[in-house]
């Protein structure tokens, strides 16, 4: 029988009350940004927010608790970001949206920091027998968002930001699962020979940990070749983003198959309109349709992408969105 477990890729909007806190703490300019060493009242008000999602996230009944990344000023860059390795510098766009971050630019050998492990050991003492679940940019998009002033080669580069990565990973507490937020394979797709080397530094952080590993691309599908040696990764389940596109999505599924566990974008993490369960559940059930004889062991039922684009309060009916629907796909399942 498919479990369906409930979770998100991380990434959350910053409660209204801690914003107000923090930006008269902080200020609102790249000074005041994280940098990995904050004074102890802007660490005070993130751990009370930090409290305040997890807290959310168990009281809705998701059966995978992230901690947040509140702290997250540059997104998916943000493991970068606070490394003494990396210059931030001028405001780029992230993809082709309407929000920016500051540059990262890697002028020195890459060490791990410990900064994410130090946010995943916080919010393990705030769970009790809840899963805790990583996240990660995964290689090829970190690689992607950032720039080289150091290594002086794709491949090294991308290479060098693999070991970066599986050094944070060794570092984290117990995890039941990592989430690898992949959005470059879709956005900005890995050409010949770049693809191949994408899936082994994938594979990289994959092996540095025992928990089980997920995928996300997201804001599309991923190319099919790209989709074939993603496949080649020694990771545990793929996600596909059937918000943004269904049938090239069903395509690769149809064609070339999956991992025997799968990440599901059903609910659509940047729109404030929110989902019925009952149509969320509809929908896992017409993807498994989809594969005919296909049986996935894990349904990873989740938003299509991360939610800081979300108001709070929206943010907070997703969650509780994604639980029903999770529990209501269990029972029919059963």
């Amino acid at each position: 029988m498919t479990q369906v477990r409930s979770t998100t890729p991380g990434l959350f909007p910053v409660p209204d009350w801690a914003k107000d806190e923090l930006a008269n703490l902080k200020g609102r300019q790249k000074g005041g940004l994280v940098s990995g060493d904050e004074s102890a009242e802007i660490s005070d008000a993130y751990d009370r927010a930090r409290e305040e999602v997890v807290g959310l996230q168990t009281d809705a009944g998701l059966d995978l608790v992230v901690e947040g990344q509140l702290r997250w000023d540059d997104m998916l860059t943000h493991p970068l970001a606070v490394a003494d390795a990396v210059e931030t510098r001028g405001i780029v766009r992230y993809y082709d949206n309407n929000n920016f971050y500051r540059e990262p630019v890697v002028t020195d050998d890459l060490e791990p920091t410990r900064d994410v492990a130090a946010e995943l050991e916080a919010a393990s003492e705030l769970i009790d027998g809840e899963d805790l679940q990583a996240v990660l940019p995964g290689p090829y998009s970190l690689f992607d968002l950032a720039t080289d002033e150091r290594y002086g080669d794709d491949a090294e580069f991308l290479g060098a930001i693999a070991e970066f990565l599986a050094g944070e990973v060794e570092a984290f507490p117990a995890v039941e699962t990592l989430f690898l937020l992949e959005p470059s394979l879709v956005e900005s797709a890995p050409a010949d020979g770049l693809d191949e080397r994408a899936s082994e530094a994938i594979d990289r952080v994959a092996s540095a940990t025992d928990a089980e590993v997920v995928v996300q691309p997201y804001w599309g599908a991923v190319e099919e070749k790209v989709y074939a040696h993603l496949l080649d990764a020694d990771v545990d389940a793929v996600g596909f983003d059937f918000v943004a596109n269904q049938d090239d999505n069903v395509y690769n599924l149809q064609e070339y198959g999956a991992t025997d566990d799968v990440a599901l974008g059903l609910a659509d993490g940047q729109n404030t309109l929110v989902e019925d369960p009952e149509a969320i559940r509809d929908r896992v059930e017409w993807v498994e349709g989809q594969l005919g004889v296909t049986d996935f062991e894990t349904v990873y039922l989740t938003t299509n992408t991360e939610t800081f684009y979300l108001p709070y309060a929206k943010y907070v009916e997703k969650l509780e969105v994604l639980a029903e629907a999770a529990d209501l796909a269990e029972v029919t399942a059963a």
